[in-house]
């Protein structure tokens, strides 16, 4: 542990081919199949499934930011939390106008297959992202 006066997270978002951010946080919160969890320093160990789509954390110097993981896993122990996702993307990094253009086209697209499904999840992660990022 950092000498910060302190406990605090150690913390990796990764995508498939990239870290996104990785850091010391305070708090993290995401959403699982099982409901939101907010994960502080000293948390049980935990392995969940991410749904929902964003991925929330406030760091050690009180910044915060919320990220867009639609699918993916997280992972604590130790004070290490482990957000692995197929796809992510910080939430400031996102146009959120470009990125309702995205939701209204995979919408219309429909839902009819996994793929479509996934696509949609994907663009309403980014939009809730971006929103929240603001």
């Amino acid at each position: 542990m950092a000498d910060d006066g302190g406990k605090h997270l150690e913390v990796a978002l990764v995508a498939a081919e990239r870290v996104v951010w990785e850091g010391q946080a305070k708090i993290v919160i995401a959403r699982t199949t099982d409901g939101d969890v907010g994960i502080l320093p000293g948390h049980a160990p935990l392995l969940g499934l991410l749904q929902g789509g964003t991925v929330q954390v406030r760091t050690v110097n009180d910044e915060y930011f919320v990220a867009a993981a639609p699918d993916g896993f997280v992972s604590v122990a130790n004070d290490r939390v482990s957000i692995l996702a197929e796809q992510a993307e910080m939430g400031h990094d996102i146009d959120l106008e470009e990125a309702k253009r995205a939701l209204e086209q995979a919408q219309a697209t429909g839902t009819d297959s996994e793929d479509e499904q996934e696509r949609v999840r994907l663009a309403e992660a980014r939009v809730r992202a971006a929103e929240q990022a603001v």
